[in-house]
Protein backbone atom coordinates (compact mmCIF):
# COMPACT_ATOMS: atom_id res chain seq x y z
CA UNK A 1 0.00 0.00 0.00
CA UNK A 2 1.41 3.37 -1.05
CA UNK A 3 1.80 5.94 1.72
CA UNK A 4 0.20 9.32 1.06
CA UNK A 5 2.54 12.09 0.03
CA UNK A 6 3.18 15.09 2.23
CA UNK A 7 1.06 17.20 -0.11
CA UNK A 8 -1.95 14.93 0.37
CA UNK A 9 -1.41 14.88 4.13
CA UNK A 10 -1.05 18.68 4.27
CA UNK A 11 -4.19 19.23 2.19
CA UNK A 12 -6.17 16.98 4.48
CA UNK A 13 -4.68 18.61 7.59
CA UNK A 14 -5.40 22.11 6.21
CA UNK A 15 -9.05 21.22 5.48
CA UNK A 16 -9.63 19.76 8.93
CA UNK A 17 -7.85 22.61 10.70
CA UNK A 18 -9.64 25.30 8.67
CA UNK A 19 -13.01 23.75 9.49
CA UNK A 20 -12.16 23.36 13.17
CA UNK A 21 -10.73 26.85 13.64
CA UNK A 22 -13.66 28.44 11.83
CA UNK A 23 -16.16 27.19 14.39
CA UNK A 24 -17.54 29.26 17.26
CA UNK A 25 -16.05 26.79 19.75
CA UNK A 26 -12.55 27.61 18.46
CA UNK A 27 -13.17 31.30 19.06
CA UNK A 28 -14.46 30.57 22.56
CA UNK A 29 -11.36 28.47 23.27
CA UNK A 30 -9.04 31.24 22.03
CA UNK A 31 -10.95 33.80 24.08
CA UNK A 32 -10.68 31.55 27.16
CA UNK A 33 -6.91 31.28 26.70
CA UNK A 34 -6.59 35.08 26.49
CA UNK A 35 -8.86 35.48 29.51
CA UNK A 36 -6.83 32.96 31.52
CA UNK A 37 -3.65 34.77 30.54
CA UNK A 38 -5.12 38.13 31.59
CA UNK A 39 -6.38 36.76 34.91
CA UNK A 40 -2.95 35.35 35.74
CA UNK A 41 -1.32 38.77 35.21
CA UNK A 42 -1.40 39.77 38.90
CA UNK A 43 -0.17 36.30 39.90
CA UNK A 44 2.95 36.78 37.76
CA UNK A 45 3.21 40.51 38.57
CA UNK A 46 2.68 41.37 34.88
CA UNK A 47 6.27 40.26 34.25
CA UNK A 48 8.08 40.31 30.94
CA UNK A 49 7.89 36.52 30.83
CA UNK A 50 4.13 36.65 31.38
CA UNK A 51 3.81 39.03 28.42
CA UNK A 52 6.23 37.00 26.32
CA UNK A 53 4.10 33.87 26.74
CA UNK A 54 1.05 35.41 25.06
CA UNK A 55 3.09 37.27 22.44
CA UNK A 56 5.01 34.17 21.43
CA UNK A 57 1.94 31.93 21.46
CA UNK A 58 -0.19 34.23 19.36
CA UNK A 59 2.65 34.92 16.93
CA UNK A 60 3.27 31.21 16.35
CA UNK A 61 -0.42 30.43 15.90
CA UNK A 62 -0.88 33.38 13.53
CA UNK A 63 2.19 32.44 11.49
CA UNK A 64 1.02 28.85 11.02
CA UNK A 65 -2.61 29.79 10.37
CA UNK A 66 -1.57 32.09 7.51
CA UNK A 67 -0.27 29.08 5.57
CA UNK A 68 -3.28 26.92 6.37
CA UNK A 69 -5.73 29.63 5.39
CA UNK A 70 -3.83 30.40 2.18
CA UNK A 71 -3.79 26.72 1.24
CA UNK A 72 -7.53 26.47 1.81
CA UNK A 73 -8.21 29.65 -0.16
CA UNK A 74 -6.03 28.51 -3.05
CA UNK A 75 -7.83 25.18 -3.25
CA UNK A 76 -11.27 26.81 -3.02
CA UNK A 77 -10.37 29.36 -5.68
CA UNK A 78 -9.11 26.65 -8.03
CA UNK A 79 -12.30 24.64 -7.55
CA UNK A 80 -14.47 27.69 -8.25
CA UNK A 81 -12.44 28.52 -11.37
CA UNK A 82 -12.83 24.98 -12.70
CA UNK A 83 -16.58 25.11 -12.06
CA UNK A 84 -16.89 28.46 -13.80
CA UNK A 85 -14.81 27.19 -16.72
CA UNK A 86 -17.15 24.21 -17.04
CA UNK A 87 -20.21 26.47 -17.05
CA UNK A 88 -18.66 28.62 -19.79
CA UNK A 89 -17.66 25.55 -21.78
CA UNK A 90 -21.09 23.97 -21.49
CA UNK A 91 -23.13 27.05 -22.45
CA UNK A 92 -23.95 27.46 -26.09
CA UNK A 93 -22.89 30.90 -27.29
CA UNK A 94 -20.47 31.46 -24.43
CA UNK A 95 -17.01 32.73 -25.29
CA UNK A 96 -14.60 29.86 -24.72
CA UNK A 97 -11.77 32.41 -24.82
CA UNK A 98 -12.91 33.32 -21.30
CA UNK A 99 -11.85 29.92 -20.00
CA UNK A 100 -8.86 29.97 -17.67
CA UNK A 101 -8.73 33.77 -17.40
CA UNK A 102 -6.66 33.54 -14.23
CA UNK A 103 -3.61 32.77 -16.38
CA UNK A 104 -3.82 36.01 -18.38
CA UNK A 105 -1.68 39.06 -17.70
CA UNK A 106 -3.12 41.96 -15.74
CA UNK A 107 -3.30 44.01 -18.94
CA UNK A 108 -5.21 41.30 -20.81
CA UNK A 109 -7.63 40.91 -17.91
CA UNK A 110 -8.18 44.67 -17.78
CA UNK A 111 -8.99 44.79 -21.50
CA UNK A 112 -11.60 42.06 -21.14
CA UNK A 113 -13.01 43.66 -17.97
CA UNK A 114 -13.30 46.99 -19.79
CA UNK A 115 -15.18 45.30 -22.65
CA UNK A 116 -17.64 43.80 -20.19
CA UNK A 117 -18.01 47.15 -18.44
CA UNK A 118 -19.01 48.67 -21.79
CA UNK A 119 -21.54 45.88 -22.32
CA UNK A 120 -22.99 46.51 -18.85
CA UNK A 121 -23.26 50.24 -19.50
CA UNK A 122 -25.07 49.60 -22.78
CA UNK A 123 -27.37 47.03 -21.14
CA UNK A 124 -28.37 49.56 -18.46
CA UNK A 125 -29.14 52.12 -21.17
CA UNK A 126 -31.23 49.53 -22.98
CA UNK A 127 -33.18 48.79 -19.80
CA UNK A 128 -33.86 52.48 -19.21
CA UNK A 129 -35.30 52.69 -22.72
CA UNK A 130 -37.51 49.64 -22.23
CA UNK A 131 -35.37 47.31 -24.32
CA UNK A 132 -34.04 43.89 -23.39
CA UNK A 133 -30.57 43.60 -21.93
CA UNK A 134 -30.11 39.93 -22.84
CA UNK A 135 -28.82 40.25 -26.39
CA UNK A 136 -25.61 38.38 -27.06
CA UNK A 137 -22.98 40.85 -28.15
CA UNK A 138 -19.41 40.36 -29.20
CA UNK A 139 -16.69 40.92 -26.61
CA UNK A 140 -13.79 42.67 -28.30
CA UNK A 141 -10.81 41.14 -26.49
CA UNK A 142 -12.19 37.65 -25.90
CA UNK A 143 -11.37 36.61 -29.47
Amino acid sequence: MKTPSFSVWFTSFAKITARATGRPSAFVLAFAVILAWAVTGPLFHYSDTWQLVINTGTTIVTFLMVFLIQNTQNRDTQAIQVKLDELIRAMEGAHNALLNLEDLTDEELEQIRADYAKLATQARKDLRHGRSDTAVRRVQHAR
